[in-house]
């Protein structure tokens, strides 16, 4: 018997720990080569974990374990051949790999393999993504092995709609863990007035997001300074050039590369603004890369886009909207992960009013946008009604100062008010 054992790999400098959120194979299975065996959630990103040889995958780790660096997962019996008729799922093999006569299929058909207890089964990550998006699991069709739901089914079910769980009209609706069991593929109807409760291990990356918010509230001394901005002069450039501008770039024209270019300006003006505190160091920035707060399904995400500063509308954009994509499909790399100067949410895209957003550490400030709404206000002595939002700047009061807060969001809202002193970037 000839064994491999397979390891968790070492994946970035700062990450000594990751979670094995899913196994993609089953234990016992045949796996080939370069084919993915499980899923593994660090601080940033979930990543695959390929097999380092061909053989049947003997599971050692479990699901929700966490795993330190070079921890044994599972080991790879290399002398077990491979079965006759295949040993992987369509979806897993390479394209092409012979030439033959017989033309390609349009597109991965399920495995057409012996039913067994996996057949139109969820794996746990694919299961998690159906109860929170309220599929039936039974209308998912299983590209894993023996017709497993893989976690890949589950996101394309999703995001095309599939078949919604029904709703008990005479319980208010479906429960979450109505959900939950029916994406499981079980039968375990909630009674009315149900006072059941459900305990679930936090995400590696939930855990993570709680640990560096109290410290980011237990270790800097924050303060939040607000400011209103009209937003009059940004919706007429959106609506004069927005055509043009999706015309020639193939994107919108979003409020995040406008607020993001106006942000890059004043902190070239204001470096403070831009610092990061190292010890007993000011570490200055000769450029801004502005950390975008993306939200997805397991958590909050900042990726950052670089040099904003040198960036123009369109290239902004384009890379949010290429960051977005990533980070809602998982495939967000800990390099696009890392770095950042300062920090841009919006909380009005969810109807937020108001908010005082939490340092994104070790950056200094963070800029929270919020919803845009019609109030009346006072314009050269007469009410008129305006679309107007609130900003707000929450700081690290050992590096910026307050009168320095204060004046980075008058020049920002100056800027959004008055289009052609941003567009000249004066």
């Amino acid at each position: 018997m000839s064994i491999v054992e397979m390891k968790v790999p070492a994946i970035g400098e700062s990450i000594t720990e990751v979670t094995l959120s899913s196994w993609l194979k089953a234990d016992g299975d045949y796996v080939n080569i370069d084919e993915p065996i499980c899923e593994f959630e660090s601080d940033k990103a979930t990543l695959e974990f390929p097999a380092e040889a061909s053989g049947k995958l003997i599971h050692v780790a479990s699901e929700d374990d966490d795993l330190e660096i070079g921890a044994l997962v599972a080991k790879i019996d290399t002398s077990v051949a491979a079965p006759a008729g295949g040993s992987a799922p369509a979806a897993t093999k390479p394209a092409a790999e012979t030439k033959t006569a017989a033309p390609a299929p349009a597109a991965p058909a399920p495995a057409a393999e012996t039913k067994t207890y996996a057949t139109g089964h969820p794996s746990p990550a694919a299961a998690k993504i159906l109860a929170e998006a309220g599929i039936d699991a039974s209308s998912v069709v299983g590209t894993g092995k023996d017709g497993r739901i893989t976690k890949e089914d589950a996101t394309r079910a999703a995001s095309s709609g599939g078949k919604r769980l029904p709703a008990d009209k005479s319980k208010g609706g479906a429960t979450s863990s109505d959900a939950t069991a029916a994406a499981l593929g079980l039968s375990a109807a909630t009674p009315a007035f149900s006072r059941n409760d459900r305990r679930e291990k936090m995400s590696r990356m939930r855990r993570t997001i709680a640990s560096r918010l109290v410290d980011a509230k237990n270790n800097s001394a924050m303060l939040t300074t607000f400011n209103e901005a009209d937003m009059s002069a940004i919706f007429a450039l959106r609506k004069k050039y927005q055509e043009k501008f999706v015309e020639k770039y193939g994107v919108k024209l979003g409020f995040m590369s406008i607020f993001s270019k106006a942000c890059a300006q004043v902190l070239m003006e204001m470096p403070a603004v831009n610092a990061t505190l190292d010890g007993d160091h000011l570490i200055y920035h000769d450029y801004v890369d502005i950390s975008i707060a993306i939200s997805t399904d397991t958590g909050l995400v900042v990726p950052p886009v670089h040099n904003v500063e040198s960036q123009s509308f369109a290239d902004i954009e384009l890379k949010i909207k290429e960051l977005a994509g990533k980070a809602r499909s998982g495939k967000l790399t800990l390099d696009e992960m890392s770095g950042g100067t300062f920090s841009i949410t919006n909380g009005g895209i969810f109807g937020s009013m108001l908010s005082t957003p939490i340092l994104n550490k070790p950056q200094s400030a963070i800029l929270g946008m919020h919803n845009i709404i019609n109030r009346p206000i006072a314009v050269d002595g007469e009410v008129v009604i305006k679309p107007m939002m609130y900003l707000a700047l929450s700081y690290d009061h050992r590096v910026i100062d307050g009168k320095n807060s204060v004046t980075f969001l008058v020049k920002v809202k100056e800027l959004l008010e008055d289009r052609v002193k941003l567009m000249m970037s004066i």
